[in-house]
């Protein structure tokens, strides 16, 4: 069944010059699983395509059940160089939860604060 990572994942992020830097956060080891497997830097490319013109950094962060994903050449320039109203690092969290995922069938998303499952 595909799910967005919203539905099982928290996302924070960030940025610094043209980087923009996001952490993506399992809530237990079954869902890390998952996350490892289907967030790859291939699917991460095609996810952040009109965003990130550079190379896509991906690494698993395995003590903290956490992925750190690094685009480079996604904020045109950084903050302080580019014209566009909205290229801060801190909406590409959002953008990020967006990517739809394969989840196992027998999977069972995590209760989550502020997050509705559909059963």
């Amino acid at each position: 069944m595909k799910r967005k990572l919203v539905e099982i994942a928290h996302a924070r992020s960030g940025d610094k010059g043209d980087r923009c830097d996001l952490g993506l956060f399992a809530p237990d080891a079954a869902t890390y699983a998952v996350l490892k497997r289907e967030v790859t830097p291939e699917r991460l490319v095609r996810h952040f395509a009109g965003m990130a013109s550079g190379p896509v950094e991906l690494y698993p962060l395995d003590n903290l059940l956490a992925l750190k994903i690094v685009l480079n050449g996604a904020l045109s320039g950084g903050a302080a160089r580019s014209l566009r109203s909205d290229n801060l690092g801190k909406c590409a969290a959002a953008a990020l939860l967006r990517m739809e995922i394969e989840l196992p069938p027998d999977f069972v998303i995590p209760a989550k604060a502020g997050i509705q499952n559909d059963a």
